[in-house]
Formats: structure tokens, sequence, C-alpha cells
């Protein structure tokens, strides 16, 4: 059979067509789950009932964190290689508009009393602070932090930012009226994510770089205490009871549970997939979804018997993640 040159209108039809089928327009559901494929610069959306995949949609080059604004009612995706902030709607995903010159968003957060919207440059070794009137980001101060600022917890007053400095091996203290460091202290190999334990009475921080969380009297400078958790734990979830908070072990490829009274490790989720990062808990606190980094997909873990229960293919490197209807935080360091 002799095959001949299909028209150019004709393979412009179909390149097109092709391209759309690509980025499946989002659905108008109320449920969806957002995930963030840093590796593909898209978001999955997932329909938590069904829990298939109902829309893949472009952002930014690597969006990596992010969180809703304090209203709920957009959801802010921090693309730190674009430069800009991405606004979704939290419930179907559509993209409402975007914000240019934010420099490296790698991970974001919200003051707590919400006139503070903090940025931590990874790449730019730099803290970015912004005002925010409830919808404008305007810059109050850029100050130098190395090396690689990571995450970020607020003290309940918001006085207090907190960064992991991932290089140094430090937790920098952050006056946010002042714009300034109060101080760093040295704690660990390669601190990522930080917790605030009720009353503010502690800082917990994964020690990616080692096997364990490190408990930090934040007022007296000192570590008072390690718990130990698996090889590579990264970051921090509330499972809304108030008595306890999730942490991802990215390397040993484990979930710790850490009574936040005791401050001891009171059991390990395992047969897990490679990677799990960051983690979201259900409205009904039954199940907690888990971001796998070096798998390209996402667990659902049955917390009743603490058992991994699907996975779900996504796009590369996911990482970030958020549902609209979800179990609230009980920390005022946000999702």
């Amino acid at each position: 059979m002799r095959h001949f040159p299909l028209p150019g209108l004709v393979r412009a039809t179909l390149a097109g067509a092709a391209l759309a089928a690509a980025f499946l327009a989002p659905a108008a559901h109320a449920n969806n789950v957002i995930v963030l494929n840093s590796g593909e610069a898209t978001l999955s959306l997932i329909d938590e009932t069904t829990r298939q995949v109902v829309a893949t949609v472009p952002t930014g080059k690597e969006p990596h964190h992010l969180m809703p604004t304090p209203d709920n009612s957009s959801l802010i995706v921090a693309n730190s290689v674009s430069n800009n902030l991405m606004f979704v709607d939290p419930k179907t995903g559509k993209t409402q508009r975007w914000v240019q010159d934010i420099e490296d968003p790698y991970q974001i957060g919200f003051s707590p009393d919400r006139k503070w919207f903090v940025s931590t440059g990874l790449r730019l070794d730099r803290l970015d602070i912004y005002h925010y009137d409830g919808k404008d980001i305007s810059i109050a101060k850029r100050l130098p932090l190395a090396v690689m600022p990571s995450h970020i917890a607020f003290t309940n007053d918001s006085k207090t930012a907190f960064i992991s400095l991932q290089v140094s091996g430090e937790v920098a203290a952050i006056d946010l009226p002042t714009q300034t460091v109060k101080w760093k202290m040295k704690v660990g190999k390669v601190p990522a994510g930080l917790w605030m334990t009720p009353g503010d009475k502690y800082v917990l921080v994964g020690m990616t770089g080692a096997d364990y969380v490190a408990v930090v009297d934040w007022r007296n400078q000192k570590i008072v205490k390690t718990i130990p958790t698996g090889k590579g734990a990264h970051n921090f979830r509330s499972l809304a009871d108030g008595k306890h908070v999730a942490v991802s072990n990215r390397v040993a490829s484990t979930i710790s549970i850490i009574d936040e009274d005791t401050l001891t490790n009171v059991g390990d989720i395992t047969g897990l997939m490679p990677g799990p990062d960051d983690m979201e808990l259900s409205a009904d606190k039954r199940y907690l979804w888990v971001t796998f980094r070096f798998a390209k997909h996402i667990g659902i873990i049955d917390l009743t018997n603490r058992k991994l229960i699907q996975t779900i293919a996504v796009g590369r490197s996911p990482h970030g993640i958020y549902f609209y209807n979800r179990a609230p935080v009980t920390a005022p360091n946000g999702a």
C-alpha cells in the first residue's frame, strides 16, 4: 500500500489534537487531589472518590511546593525555576492567575496572622519576605541565608519563622517584624522539614542526612533529644488528632509516627514505594496520601492498619500534594 504525505493543515490539526490529549482539561470536581510533578512541570488532578487521574495541567518549571491562600480561594503553586507563582482553583485545579518575578520560590508559607508571605530560595541561598494584604504580594526584604534554605515553620504569634539550611546543617530563626536573622544553630546533617509541637514548645527537625528527628528547644537554642525514625527523615504532616505527627523517611522508604507529648516514635509504616516525601490527610482522618519522589506514583495508606492499600501513577518526581476536602492541620506551619 502506498502512503501519501498529509497536507500541512491536516498535519497541524493532528499535532494539535495530540498536544491537547497530552494535557486533559480540568474536570469540574470539588474533590480533586492536586499533585505537583516537579520533574515534568505539570500537576496531576486525581478524583479523591474514584482515585483516578482526571486531568494533567502544565505549570511552570520545577513546581515543588504548594499552599492555599488563607481564605482557601486559591492554591498557590511555587515554580522555583520559572520564578513565578501559579494560582489555581483548589477545588478544580483550573488556573486563576500568575504572579511573576517571585525569584526561586522553593518552599512557601503564610505567617499565622496572614501578614507575611515567606519564600525560601533553595538555589539562591536567600529568604524572601513579602507583605500580603489578602490579594497582592509585595517584597519587604530579601535576606541572604546560606546555605540552601529549605523548609519553614512559624511560631503561633507570627513573630518568628524558622528556616532549615540543608548544606550548612543549621536552623535559622528569623524575626519577622524586623526581617532580620535572630540566630542560627547547628542541628545535624541535611536538615529539611520543620514542625512546631503544641504550644510552640519545640521545633522538630527532620534530618534527611541521618535517621532521626532532632527536638530543638528553640528558646534556649539547644537540642534536647533525638527521635530515631528511618534514614532520610524529611517532612511532616499532622494526623489531626492533636497527638501525633507523621514524618516521611525518604531513604528508608518508611513513614514514622511521632507522639508529640512523649516525643517518641510509636510506630513505622513500611512496605512503601521509594522516596516518600510530602503527605496529606483525608477529611475523615482515615487515609494518608503520600508522594513517592523516586517512583512516579502517589500512595494511599489506611491509617486504621497502617498499610499501603493503593498506588496511583502520576508524573516524574511527584512532590507537593493537596486536596480541598482534607483534615485540618493542627499546627501553625501550614500544609
